[in-house]
Parts: C-alpha cells; sequence; structure tokens
C-alpha cells in the first residue's frame, strides 16, 4: 500500500500549480520524521520526485521546501539508503541542484 501512496502522492511533487508543488513538498517534510526507515521501499521513486525540478525551481518557496525535504532525509534516514539515489542525481543533474546534490554527497 507504500507504494500505490507514494505513487499518487508522486505527481504531486511534479505539479505544475506550484502552490501544489510546494505544499507537497512541505507535506513530504512533515511525513519524513513519522515514516522514517519505512520508506526504504519507495525512496528511489522519491527522490527524483523531490529533486527534479525543485532544487532548480526559481520559485524560492519551492526551492526552500525541496532544501528541508532533501535536510530531512539525510537526518532521518540511513545514508546508505540515500548514497546511490543521491549519485545518481548529482551525475545526472545541472545548475544548484547538481551542486546541493554534490554538497549532500560530500
Amino acid at each position: 500500500i507504500l507504494f500505490q501512496i507514494f505513487d499518487a502522492f508522486k505527481s504531486r511533487l511534479h505539479d505544475s500549480n506550484s502552490k501544489v508543488n510546494q505544499i507537497a513538498l512541505e507535506t513530504m517534510h512533515k511525513m519524513i520524521p513519522l515514516l522514517k526507515e519505512n520508506l526504504s521501499p519507495v525512496i528511489n521513486m522519491l527522490i527524483p520526485a523531490i529533486v527534479d525540478n525543485n532544487l532548480n525551481s526559481k520559485n524560492p518557496g519551492i526551492y526552500a521546501a525541496a532544501t528541508n525535504v532533501i535536510q530531512a532525509l539525510c537526518q532521518h534516514l540511513d545514508n546508505y539508503l540515500l548514497l546511490q539515489p543521491f549519485c545518481t542525481k548529482a551525475q545526472f543533474l545541472n545548475g544548484k541542484a547538481k551542486q546541493d546534490m554534490t554538497e549532500k554527497l560530500a
């Protein structure tokens, strides 16, 4: 059921409506401390949804919310769960998002 929930939620993280997108990111930020390691089965699906577009967003609210989500992931999940998806994102992103992901990896 976790896959079904986050599969539906993931599209809100890419929503073309910036308010919906930002609220989805802020909601994700609140869910991470509650779910912690239970997110491990969906982490490879979530990280691209969180990072793609959002870390390069010109909207300061979306960028800040995405940054907060990445920080919460780093605080509440084991690093080994984040290493591969962060490496993949850092390798293929550009701009500020690439810099942010590279800093998280370091």
